[in-house]
């Protein structure tokens, strides 16, 4: 699944650099700061990138997410500072909507619906 995510990623990424001045590294997405310091987003792009996220999501593996949930602003460590770590919460999250959907998740499998 990580795989799948690190091109979402990357696709959203390329979307919103269509619309921004200082373009968005891609070419090392795991080690990008998404948030805080030294984040290539202020509050208000980090919520349009997880908008357009959550959507590539739910295209992507059939199942709707909440990447801006309670848990999510919660966390010790917050999951939007880092592209790991955004991913790993991302999975988690597709993870149980399939559980709670009654989908099979098949780890490093996202054709599996």
């Amino acid at each position: 699944m990580d795989a799948e995510l690190i091109t979402i990623i990357g696709r959203v990424i390329d979307e919103v650099n269509v619309s921004r001045a200082e373009k968005i590294p891609t070419t090392d997405l795991e080690a990008l700061t998404l948030y805080g310091e030294g984040g290539v987003f202020d509050s208000m792009q980090l919520v349009n990138f997880l908008a357009i996220m959550e959507f590539e999501i739910t295209e992507e593996f059939d199942v709707e997410v909440s990447l801006t949930s309670e848990k999510a602003v919660s966390q010790r460590v917050s999951p939007f500072s880092r592209v790991r770590r955004l991913i790993d919460f991302a999975a988690q999250e597709i993870d149980i909507a399939r559980s709670d959907s009654g989908v099979a998740a098949v780890a490093g499998d996202a054709s599996v619906r």
